[in-house]
This record gives C-alpha cells, structure tokens and sequence, in this order.
C-alpha cells in the first residue's frame, strides 16, 4: 500500500502549485501569489523603505525580478513607474527592453526608456573593450548614474530594483570571502538618501529566484529567459551555483546566511558604511559638489560616469538628464 503523504496548500489544503522546503510549506496558486506579495510588503515595513504615499521608480531589466517586483508593488497600492535602460548589449537588450514595454503597454503604467548609445554616444561593449574591464563594471557605473538622474530629475522618492534573496546572498558570499569591509558596510537592503542621491531599496530580498519564477509565470508576465551575455566569467554566476548546492543540502541556508548577517553583523560593519561615505581610500574628507559636466554629486570635478564617457565616446556632447523633455518617454 503507498503511504506517501499528498501536499496540500498551507492556506486552503487545495491543490499545490509549489513546494518550499525552506518554509516547510506548500502553496496553491492563489495562495502562493499572496504569499510572494506578503513577503514584499513585510519586508518594505521591517525595513522601513518607503511609505503609503512615496513615488517609486522600479529599475525594470525586463527579467523576472524586476517586471514581478513591479506587478507585485502595484498590487499592494504603491505609485510606481518603471525605467529601463538600453544598455546596447546586442539582441539581448532589444529583447529586454521590449519585455518591459510589453508589460508597461498591457496594464496601461508609465514606463521611461533610456538609450545609453543615443544619450552618450556609446554601449556597455564599448566601454568594455575601451577600458580593458569587465562589462559588468561600466554597466553597473551607467546604470546607477541613470538611475539617479532619472530619479531625482522626476521627484521620485525612492529607486527600487529586483535584487532578490539569491543575488543578495551571492554578493555577501563573495563580500566575506574577501572580507571587503566597505562593501559589507553597504550590503543592506536600504541606502538612505544622502549626498544629493535618492533612496535605494531591495524589496525582493525574502524571495528567491525560483519563486519570482513561478510568481511571473502564475501572474502571466513574460520576461527576457536569457541571462546577459556579457556576464559570462562573473564571479557571482559561481557563487550562486554554490549557494544552490548548500540549499538543497540544508533548505533556508541562504536566507540564514543573509538574515543571520543583517541581525547579527551588519551593525559591527556600520563606522565602515560612514567612513566609506564620507572620506576617500586615504581617509581624507570628501567634499561634494557637482560634476562639471553632469551636475550629479561628485567628490572630483569630474564624476566617474562622465570620465568613462569621456574616455569611450570623447566627442559626445554632455547631457543634462530632463525626462519631463524626453522624447523616448512611454507615458500611459
């Protein structure tokens, strides 16, 4: 006779959808959905990101992290508009930029595009093969002075983006192994406005990669498969492919390893995070004022971002971010 014990949702004891050994509990469909958007809510209170009332722009990719962290944000109440930057990478960014218009064009929500190539004369591959760095370094650098730009040139409160549990635990992983203690000073999931630059926010950080899988598929959201091609090599690829064996040899490693950091560590790293905001590699002040070219805030005459497009596209014109002026703007 079998004896195999038949899983019901934790909630309804229906039918389920999905397993989470790391919970030790099972979902339906219905009940997984309000799980995943309980779990952001908790974690934007606990955390205290942003309020009722903030206006929040998501950094959309066009992955699953970002378009679910998006439907999931609209669904608790939240006014959220969604930037996507084209970053130049191949196909890959076509493709990624038409996901996030496809889901902004259905629920009828305001998506700002932003082309790197026409805006700075230059790509990601560009810049890689200008500067001899990874890719990953110049796109991460674009993107943050986007984001900010964007951000505070279009009175949002806060920048969110779909960094979840997996990422979140990948970079930690590779933060200790190191022991970076500047970066571990900052490996929280809010930086505080300061400097002339806007509130950041990971709401995802409850959830895993394979949940926000299932979410979009449950919630019929299409999104880019693929991963970046340009990431190929990067360490944090490893790390992850590491941490996914230890989860399924112990369920919940990696939000006991993450968790464990923020109640446990995270405030013994806290003289680094100010330290590292406010003096340079030397422990010298660093007065800001802004950029000569750009205006963002800047510890040098020149900030970095203006160097590297400086550096890879000399003779493009400098740009003074106005998206209420922007002609690419997707307004619904």
């Amino acid at each position: 006779m079998n004896h195999t014990k038949v899983m019901r949702c934790k909630v309804c004891k229906g039918p389920i959808v999905i397993e989470l050994r790391q919970h030790n509990a099972a979902f339906c469909a219905e009940h997984f959905i309000a799980f995943c958007q309980n779990q952001v809510a908790r974690t934007i209170k606990k955390f205290w990101m942003f309020g009722p009332d903030a206006k929040v722009l998501v950094a959309v990719s066009g992955g699953k992290d970002s378009l679910a962290l998006w439907d999931i944000l609209i669904e608790l109440g939240y006014d959220v508009d969604g930037l996507v930057i084209g970053l130049g990478i191949g196909e890959y960014s076509n493709e990624s930029t038409q996901f996030a218009r496809d889901f902004a064009t259905r629920r009828e929500l305001t998506l700002h595009e932003y082309d790197l190539a026409s805006e700075h004369g230059f790509t990601v591959p560009d810049a890689a093969k200008s500067t001899s760095r990874v890719p990953c370094s110049a796109c991460g650098l674009s993107k943050r002075h986007i984001f900010d730009s964007v951000a505070i040139d279009g009175g949002y409160d806060v920048v969110v983006t779909g960094h979840n549990l997996d990422d979140e635990a990948a970079v930690l992983w590779g933060n200790v192994a190191r022991w970076q203690a500047e970066y571990l000073a900052r490996q929280h999931p809010v930086l505080p406005a300061r400097n002339g630059f806007p509130r950041k926010c990971k709401p995802l950080i409850r959830l895993s990669e394979r949940e926000m899988a299932a979410y979009c598929v449950l919630r019929n959201i299409d999104y880019v498969v693929e991963e970046c091609p340009m990431a190929a090599g990067n360490k944090h690829l490893e790390y992850k492919a590491l941490l996914n064996d230890m989860e399924v040899a112990s369920p919940g490693a990696k939000h006991h390893f993450y968790f464990g950091f923020l109640d446990r560590a995270a405030p013994l790293f806290a003289d680094a995070f100010e330290a590292s905001d406010q003096t340079n590699s030397h422990g010298s002040e660093l007065p800001l004022s802004p950029c000569s070219s750009c205006g963002q805030p800047s510890s040098n005459e020149i900030c970095a971002f203006c160097k590297l497009v400086d550096r890879v596209a000399p003779s493009a014109e400098p740009v003074s971010v106005e998206i209420s002026a922007r002609s690419d703007m997707i307004d619904r």
